[in-house]
């Protein structure tokens, strides 16, 4: 009863009504879009992200808004997505997975294979001579960039050289936060738990009016390129030669239904050894079948899949 009364003050005092056939309406459009299942506990967080796209637009309801995405409006999808996907990462989150990584790139002979970043648009072909050789990786949620970063120095101490053999293709499907990991300027709160010593290798510290931030070294940048991707879409535009695929904390917002289509894709994009990284509170245990369980949250292709 004290809900209710609660949940009735809350609606009261909202700038905008924002109706249960509003919400539902708006869960229906975001998982259909980019598969995200949205929780009934999530509807003051989408009330609150949506109003600011709301008052952008001089709009006076949410159902304004809601027809204007029905129009097609491919901008605002794209606004619409980046308000309500969640960006929580931070460098070397889940450090035990970089540990595991490093062992697996140095046992990596460099693969002649050209495929991984082979995209059949031009605009989208990230495949050239100086990515011949290598070793290929795929962050699939790269966030702010904190996690292919990551994975770059990763693979720097991996190989003991600023110039290691690998190219890492990290993609997210909000684009103003690869716009962000793009740049690799981090506040230092950002960084505060990293070791000195890798502060001083990797990082710059700003001074002046950049005073308070850092920048990633040019030289972790340059191994690895931000491309949107919608892990939804059907075709990525992909044809494989992964040695490693993280997908960490992603499947968290799918059903199991969309999970298991994602990762009948990520499968065949492995090399012969290559790992799939999950998050620590995600299971692949329905996908046996595509993935076998290696150590703690990290996967390899199932024999039923290899034999295929």
């Amino acid at each position: 009863m004290w809900d209710v009364e609660i949940k009735k003050k809350e609606e009261a005092s909202r700038e905008y009504v924002f109706t249960q056939a509003d919400f539902e309406k708006t869960k229906k459009m975001i998982y259909e879009y980019a598969g995200i299942s949205l929780s009934d506990s999530k509807q003051n967080m989408v009330y609150s992200r949506l109003t600011r796209r709301l008052r952008f637009h001089g709009l006076k309801s949410f159902k304004e808004y809601l027809k204007l995405l029905e129009s097609k409006n491919s901008l605002e999808w794209q606004e619409f997505v980046n308000a309500l996907t969640t960006n929580l990462t931070s460098f070397f989150r889940e450090n035990h997975h970089f540990s595991i990584l490093e062992q697996h790139l140095k046992s990596c002979k460099r693969s002649s294979s050209t495929d991984a970043d082979d995209f059949s648009s031009p605009s989208k072909n990230f495949h050239d001579r100086a990515n011949l050789n290598k070793i290929h990786l795929w962050c699939t949620a790269s966030s702010t960039g904190e996690e292919p970063y990551s994975m770059a120095i990763t693979a720097i101490r991996a190989f003991n050289t600023l110039t290691p053999p690998v190219h890492i293709l990290a993609t997210d499907i909000d684009t103003q936060v690869l716009q962000k990991a793009s740049e690799g300027i981090y506040a230092l709160d950002r960084v505060d738990k990293l070791p000195q010593s890798v502060l001083k290798e990797f990082f710059y510290k700003g001074k002046g009016r950049h005073e308070g931030l850092v920048k990633i070294r040019d030289d972790v940048r340059k191994l690895v390129t931000f491309r949107r991707i919608n892990l939804l879409d059907e075709n990525w535009h992909m044809r494989g030669g992964f040695q490693a695929i993280f997908c960490r904390n992603v499947m968290i917002y799918f059903d199991k239904k969309t999970q298991y289509k994602i990762l009948k894709k990520f499968a065949p994009l492995l090399d012969e050894g290559g790992l799939l990284f999950a998050g620590h509170s995600e299971s692949l245990q329905h996908a046996s079948d595509l993935f076998r369980l290696r150590s703690n949250t990290v996967y390899d292709v199932s024999k039923t899949q290899e034999s295929a």
